[in-house]
């Protein structure tokens, strides 16, 4: 989960561009075993995203208004830790990942949204690159919906 600025613009029918600023929890590949703490990182990402069931929800009487389908996405993400020590060594230097993930946003006529999505991304920095869980949840309210709203 991420306090920060996300904007999403049409590119295509289905189609969205959604890139995100500021701050994420994430995983640091630095620290000897990944998996055993987060941190709380300042982070610019991006997402491709393809939403594939505006159809389906249409028939079913569901609301589309502001990409509420589910979509896939290839992700990239570049987090800036600033300097920071693991195992008594000071480590300077951002890394990121990019890899792809599957996922679901709502959006709802009171303006509130959220998106929840998963995947797995290739992580590279000043480590032996690896591949990772991707998991992003994101929670708002929709300012203006003059480029990239569905449904309105």
């Amino acid at each position: 989960m991420n306090p920060g600025f996300e904007y999403e613009m049409a590119l295509g029918t289905n189609t969205t561009f959604d890139v995100k600023a500021g701050l994420q929890v994430a995983l640091d590949p630095l620290l000897p075993d990944v998996y055993e703490e987060l941190a709380f990182l300042p982070a610019i990402a991006g997402q491709y995203r393809y939403y594939y069931n505006f159809e389906k929800r249409q028939r079913n009487r569901k609301q589309i208004y502001g990409n509420s389908a589910n979509y896939v996405a290839p992700a990239a993400a570049v987090f800036f830790p600033g300097t920071r020590t693991i195992e008594n060594d000071i480590v300077k230097g951002s890394f990121g990942y990019a890899g792809v993930v599957s996922g679901l946003q709502r959006s709802f006529d009171s303006g509130f949204n959220f998106s929840v999505d998963i995947g797995a991304a290739f992580y590279m920095g000043q480590f032996d690159g690896a591949i990772y869980p991707v998991a992003n949840i994101s929670i708002g309210w929709i300012v203006s919906e003059k480029r990239w709203c569905v449904g309105r």
